[in-house]
Parts: structure tokens; C-alpha cells; sequence
């Protein structure tokens, strides 16, 4: 009777740690049994002599039902403690069990031609047994890049590595087929040629990305169109690094070319050592258009060498330090122009020598701004607020007056000289004929006419000035003011100059 309590204890334990069984619809399929193994494992045939003791006792110490007592009823539900298993021996262990290995292989082919049979293919396979989503870049060949659209969505034709673009002749004097420049101009970036691809430059798509302004090639090819990027293949990769171009530690990277002819076709002056708007440009027409000056430094921040000193490509390099560019202590709040200005000029010396020159070179390029400001303001201004296009009062009239055109008079006595000539009268009796013509001030002097008209001129200097005027400069300044009162009298109010009808008051809808 001593061994019941430690039983119970051992069921409460097995009842704890062994779930309660999830049985769904799914498990009413009859499963095959696995098959009993014929052959005696030696851990079977050594038992441990006290367990067997253990086991009789347990046996001779279990009650025996008497023959009147009913048997105890079991529910077809599983109970909440130990899984009613078969037990063969005590101290079986609880879980799967092991996988059934099959009969021992034969010596003739019989078995294995069976289990090839019988054996189903597998499916699917092992992680990345097919190299991953970039296998296909990994092969060694260079990647196929997609032809770049016109405005039209059609793709456009790719001739040696570029676009093929209609040639200025001005611009095919600046550069030759392969992308060398002509006249001793020479890039701002490192040019190389390529394995395989003749005598053509090309430049790594980052250098001129940085030396133009972006931050990396991607915004530098969807920006510019024109350029059509190259992907190079593990062979040309590692010909550049052996040449010194690349880095050994980017051989398993996808390293993007283009060439420098068209690099230059696109940018001109920009990609330049010391590069001039118009006189180095590729395409000239379209830079007078735009209102370049030409002989401008296209990009004045340049750090120009001192003379005889070689030009610092390796500038752009990544692995060269290019990250500076982006890291300089320029303020982050953009400084008014002036002061701009004044930096740039304490960076040369002004000596007693030079002093005359730079006086006159800042002017010169103080005018030339001048000017393009003027030019850029004719073209007008766009106004977010009522959505018109702006342009200067300079550029508007200021007045207007309608005259009426007797068409009744002899045409034949009327002046051959004249900007507008009189028609035949029948056209006056069947048509409405407008005819527009635009007069300006004789003199550039003259006060403004019209409604807006100021006190100014001539007639608004006072006597006592002209008291102290010589004769002679008194009758030309009387000339000069009757010249003026004589065109200011050609202009009167909206009213008189509009030919605005006198219509008679009415209550009613129409006027009389």
C-alpha cells in the first residue's frame, strides 16, 4: 500500500505536463498502423531486474474485482490525464515515435529499384538552392538597361552606348566621336576607356552626378533623359580595378557607366575646366536662346588650379574624399546676394596693380547680370494669384484714344507716307474696320499722359529757376516745353478718348 501514493503524485505530473489533444473532424480518417518490428532491440532485452520486482508487486497489491461488481464505464471522451496508449513496456517514452527505417538493404539491386519507385519526387527544395533574387545579376554578364522615352512615350534609339540625337555642326567642332575634347578643353571628372567597347570615353555615373550637382546618379539620369546609363559586366569590372580606376571592394557591386561625349552634349560649359557659357557649350543656339552671356564662367565656384598646376579630378571620387562636398560649413540659411558677392571678391587680392581690372571685371559682370535680369523680366512673370503673365509698366501702354477715320476724303490727295492708308469707302459702308497703331513719347523726357498722368515736365520748374538761365538756354528750354505741352494736349480723359456714347437716363431695361 506504500507505492499508491507515489502513483497518484506520478499521474497528477504526467496529467500536467502533457496537453489536452486537439481532435478535429479531420482525424476520423482511419491512419495505417505502423509496422510491428519483428526483430528485439538489445535495450529491450535488458531490463532492469528491480523494475521487473516492482511490476509484480504492483500486481499482487492491485484489488481484484469481485465477479457481483460491475465494470467501471468508460467515456468515449478522451480523459484529462495520461493518453490511453498501449503500453508494451513500463518506462515507454511519451511523443513521436521514431521513424520507421525500413527492412536492411539487400545485396542484390532489387530493393533499391523498389524504394526509387516507391519514393515520391520532393518538392520545392532547400533555401536559396536557386542563388536568390539577384542570381541573374551574378552571372557575369551585363545587365540590359531600358532605352530611355522621348515626350511621345517611345523609346529612343541607342547608337554607341547613347542617344542619338540630332548634331549641332557648332558643337561637333567642341568634340570628336569618342568624346574627346577639342581646342585643349579638357573634363572636370576622370574619362577612361572601357574593355571591349573600342576607343569610346565613359565616365563612372557618379563623378559628373556630383560635379553637375546631385547627390547620386539615380536623380541624375531621371532628370537628364538624354543620358542612358550602362551597366558594366565582371569582366570590364575587373579591368578597371586591376587599371586603378575602381576599388577591389567594388567588384560585387553594379557599377553604372556613361559616356562623356554625351555627358558634354548635355551639360556643355559645365563639365569644362574653367568652362565659358556659349564658347563651350555643344549646343550654342539653344544657350543664345536662353540669354547666356557668352565668355561667362558657366560655374564660378570652381576651384581653379593655380597656373601650371594640374586640375583635381579625383574631387568627385567617392573613395577620394567626394562626401566633402556636401559636408562644407556653408550656412544653412542662404546669405543675401551681396554678401555672396563680397565673399567672392575677398578671395582676390587686390594689389596696385591689379586694382583697375578687377574694378572693371566686376563691372562688366555687375552689368552682365543687370542684363540678363532685364531679359529675364520682358519675358514676364507668372502670378500664382490670378493666373496671368505679369510684364513690366515700361513694357504696357499707358493710354488709349479711338479716332474716327473720315473714309469720305479723296484718296488721292491724301499722303502716300502715311503708316496706315485710307480704304476705298465701300469698305467703311460694309465692314467695321479697326485699325491699331502704337505711338510712343518723341522724347524720353516726357511726363507720363493719362488719367495717371503726374505733375512733372517742364511746365513744373519755377519761374525763379528760370530767371537764372541764359537767354539762350531759356528759348531752347521754351521749345523743349512747348514740344511737350504740345503732346500732352493730344490726350484727354477715358471719357473723351474712349468715345464713350451720352445715353439718356431711362427706368426702363434698354437705354434711349
Amino acid at each position: 500500500m506504500a507505492r499508491r501514493p507515489r502513483l497518484a503524485a506520478q499521474a497528477a505530473q504526467a496529467s500536467m505536463r502533457t496537453p489536452i489533444p486537439n481532435i478535429s473532424d479531420n482525424e476520423d480518417e482511419e491512419m495505417p498502423d505502423a509496422t510491428p518490428l519483428d526483430v528485439v532491440t538489445p535495450q529491450e532485452d535488458e531490463e532492469d531486474p528491480e523494475n521487473e520486482d516492482e511490476e509484480n508487486n504492483d500486481a499482487e497489491e492491485a484489488p481484484t474485482p469481485s465477479r457481483g461488481s460491475e465494470p467501471p464505464s468508460r467515456s468515449a471522451t478522451p480523459r484529462r490525464g495520461r493518453p490511453s496508449v498501449r503500453r508494451g513496456r513500463r518506462g515507454g517514452r511519451l511523443g513521436r515515435p521514431p521513424k520507421d527505417r525500413g527492412p536492411p538493404a539487400s545485396d542484390d539491386g532489387d530493393n533499391d529499384a523498389a524504394s526509387e519507385a516507391a519514393t515520391p519526387k520532393r518538392r520545392g527544395g532547400f533555401r536559396g538552392h536557386r542563388g536568390g533574387r539577384w542570381a541573374k545579376y551574378r552571372a557575369g554578364g551585363s545587365r540590359p538597361q531600358q532605352a530611355p522615352l522621348d515626350d511621345d512615350g517611345n523609346p529612343m534609339e541607342i547608337v554607341n552606348d547613347e542617344v542619338l540625337l540630332p548634331e549641332d555642326p557648332e558643337g561637333e567642332e567642341k568634340v570628336d566621336k569618342n568624346g574627346r575634347l577639342l581646342e585643349g578643353r579638357e573634363y572636370r571628372v576622370r574619362t577612361f576607356t572601357i574593355l571591349g567597347r573600342d576607343d569610346r570615353l565613359y565616365m563612372l555615373s557618379t563623378e559628373p552626378a556630383r560635379c553637375i550637382g546631385f547627390r547620386d546618379s539615380y536623380l541624375f539620369f531621371q532628370k537628364h533623359k538624354h543620358l542612358y546609363k550602362i551597366i558594366i559586366d565582371d569582366e570590364e569590372k575587373r579591368d578597371l580595378i586591376e587599371r586603378d580606376l575602381i576599388p577591389h571592394s567594388y567588384k560585387g557591386r553594379a557599377i553604372g557607366v556613361v559616356t562623356a561625349r554625351s555627358v558634354f552634349r548635355e551639360f556643355g560649359a559645365k563639365i569644362v575646366i574653367g568652362g565659358k557659357k556659349v564658347t563651350d557649350d555643344y549646343q550654342t543656339r539653344a544657350a543664345r536662346e536662353r540669354g547666356d552671356v557668352e565668355g561667362e564662367v558657366a560655374v564660378p565656384e570652381d576651384r581653379l588650379p593655380a597656373p601650371g598646376e594640374p586640375y583635381n579630378r579625383n574631387q568627385y571620387v567617392a573613395w577620394h574624399g567626394a562626401s566633402a562636398v556636401y559636408h562644407t560649413n556653408a550656412p544653412s540659411v542662404p546669405l543675401p546676394l551681396a554678401k555672396v558677392q563680397d565673399a567672392k571678391r575677398r578671395k582676390i587680392v587686390v594689389t596696385s596693380d591689379n586694382w583697375m581690372l578687377e574694378h572693371a571685371r566686376e563691372a562688366s559682370r555687375f552689368n552682365s547680370q543687370l542684363a540678363a535680369a532685364r531679359l529675364e523680366n520682358c519675358d514676364g512673370v507668372y502670378d500664382i494669384h490670378t493666373n496671368v503673365m505679369q510684364y513690366p509698366a515700361h513694357m504696357q501702354p499707358t493710354h488709349a484714344r479711338w479716332e474716327i477715320v473720315d473714309d469720305q476724303e479723296d484718296a488721292e490727295g491724301v499722303d502716300k507716307g502715311e503708316r496706315l492708308p485710307r480704304l476705298d469707302p465701300v469698305y467703311g459702308r460694309n465692314f467695321r474696320i479697326h485699325d491699331l497703331c502704337l505711338e510712343s513719347t518723341p522724347e524720353s523726357w516726357f511726363a507720363t499722359v493719362g488719367p495717371e498722368a503726374d505733375n512733372g515736365g517742364l511746365s513744373s520748374i519755377p519761374s525763379s529757376i528760370l530767371e537764372e538761365l541764359p537767354a539762350e538756354c531759356l528759348r531752347a528750354f521754351e521749345a523743349a516745353k512747348a514740344r511737350e505741352v504740345e503732346w500732352r494736349a493730344k490726350w484727354h480723359t477715358e471719357h473723351q478718348d474712349g468715345l464713350r456714347a451720352r445715353l439718356l437716363p431711362s427706368f426702363e431695361w434698354f437705354p434711349k
